[in-house]
């Protein structure tokens, strides 16, 4: 093509610079009779969120092309054929028609993978745009015509032994960027080794995979200690347009909802199940889904949890009989600011009872609230003396067997998300020197590249503080007739 012409396609690619969607919108003959895409209008639900997501990050960060900036990390666990490959696809194509001297690498969890699948993918894409001229494609390797050498993205096996290939990636003046394809399968040493490419210009790296590992670095990036730095999500295939439906249903009733197989392969939810679980992961399955009925004559209580590092979360949970809702996540707030919202919160629920972690930090929270006025306050002390000494080594034990035995029974229901099932199952438990349960420190399972489990510490403490049921005014009882009989009372 003449080099005028490449010149205009670039101009064009330049206004999209922090807007993949419009990019791809613009790039691909959507609706174009003849096409492989003449039946289709666009991007997926999931995919256009994700795209817009990653042009926001970029409009955030306004990178000058010299001064650097915090990387942008994304990451999807998912369920099968929801189209990461095409999405990879997509990203590539978008960084490299719209960042001059960007380079890049994409992998995933074998060479068969990334080859017939994540490449191949990217192959097809790119031969089908109007972009196709910018750029030229090999087996293992695509760059900006001419410029080969300094403006590119290469295919990389990601064999353990392979670890030292995927360092020395840099762009101090424009995008070095990471796509791994199946990231759950790559070895924590490929990802440590990529992560020295994040440290100048305006970095990427996008993590796409069904969570087969209950730890690592993708499980950790999606759902574990690691999550408050990335973007991550869960797809299920349920929710992806162009899967199979009827093959999800067989799925479900060949394997069942509850199952490690289902949750990984459709849901996009990572397996949990531990030997010594205090809590099972079929019980908080169930109670995701259940819906309480009758719950409204039963006090409220909250259950308030006190942030105690920068990667935590400072959280309030509420409690009504067999029905319990997140009201509030908070990050990043002091323990005075963390006072107000729950004081909002008071005001609008009215509870019997809050409960507040005045362990460490959270003494601040309850102290603000004290001298505000309200009562109905509940310190708690998770290292403190349980009622039954016998049982449990502490009071945070004590509390966790009561939630336990509530989620046990059923009929209860908890908020549908995975990051509450987490928490819930993801710790462990043992026995001290005297028998008694002793749950597993915050630290130790931090340890195990798992998130403090913020959002159960704070349901778990809604049983810390028994409390009176609501008592319904007795009704009249009419026992004769006469001027003051029922009938006349009704007149």
């Amino acid at each position: 093509m003449a080099t005028d012409a490449r010149i205009a396609i670039l101009k064009d690619c330049a206004q999209f610079y922090a807007n993949p969607l419009g990019f791809v919108m613009w790039n691909w003959p959507w609706g174009k009779p003849g096409t492989f895409l003449e039946h289709h209008d666009g991007p997926d639900a999931w995919q256009r969120e994700f795209l817009e997501e990653v042009g926001e990050a970029v409009r955030q960060r306004k990178f000058d092309g010299v001064h650097a900036v915090t990387p942008i990390r994304m990451a999807v666990a998912s369920g099968h054929g929801i189209g990461k490959s095409t999405l990879s696809a997509w990203l590539t194509t978008w960084i490299l028609c719209t960042r001059p001297h960007s380079r890049g690498t994409l992998s995933a969890s074998s060479w068969q993978q990334l080859n017939a699948r994540t490449w191949a993918t990217l192959t097809r894409w790119l031969q089908a745009g109007i972009v196709a001229p910018l750029l030229e494609i090999s087996q293992n390797k695509i760059w900006f015509r001419d410029a080969g050498d300094r403006w590119f993205a290469i295919a990389q096996s990601c064999s353990p032994e392979n670890a030292t290939s995927f360092q020395g990636q840099h762009a101090a003046d424009s995008t070095s960027f990471f796509v791994f394809d199946e990231a759950s399968g790559v070895d924590d040493r490929i990802f440590e080794a990529a992560l020295g490419g994040l440290t100048d210009g305006e970095p990427m790296m996008f993590l796409f995979g069904n969570p087969t590992q209950p730890s690592g670095f993708f499980h950790r990036a999606c759902f574990g200690s690691d999550r408050n730095y990335w973007l991550a999500r869960s797809v299920s295939s349920w929710d992806a347009k162009f899967t199979n439906k009827e093959q999800l249903a067989e799925w479900r009733t060949q394997w069942g909802e509850t199952s490690d197989w289902y949750k990984v392969r459709v849901l996009g939810e990572p397996p949990t199940s531990a030997f010594n679980q205090l809590i099972e992961t079929s019980w908080v399955a169930a109670a995701r889904k259940f819906k309480a009925e009758g719950y409204e004559q039963f006090p409220k209580i909250f259950g308030c949890d006190v942030a105690r590092y920068g990667d935590d979360r400072s959280v309030v949970m509420l409690r009504q009989g067999r029905r319990a809702q997140t009201l509030g996540i908070f990050r990043g707030i002091d323990t005075v600011q963390f006072a107000e919202r729950i004081a909002a919160l008071i005001e609008e629920h009215h509870p019997a009872a809050v409960v507040v972690d005045c362990d460490g930090l959270g003494v601040g929270t309850f102290d603000a609230l004290r001298h505000r006025g309200y009562e109905k306050l509940h310190e708690f002390h998770g290292g403190g003396r349980p009622n039954d000494p016998n049982a449990y080594f502490n009071r945070r034990a004590e509390i966790w067997k009561l939630m336990a035995d509530w989620l046990k029974a059923g009929s209860c229901q908890i908020p549908d998300s995975v990051e509450m099932e987490l928490d819930l199952c993801g710790s462990q438990y043992g026995f001290s020197p005297k028998g008694a349960i002793q749950l597993e420190p915050k630290d130790a399972l931090k340890s195990r590249g798992l998130a403090s489990p913020d959002l159960a510490d704070a349901l778990a403490m809604t049983f810390a503080a028994p409390v009176a049921m609501h008592r319904k005014p007795a009704r009249p009882r009419f026992i004769c007739a006469g001027p003051h009989s029922r009938e006349s009372w009704m007149a």
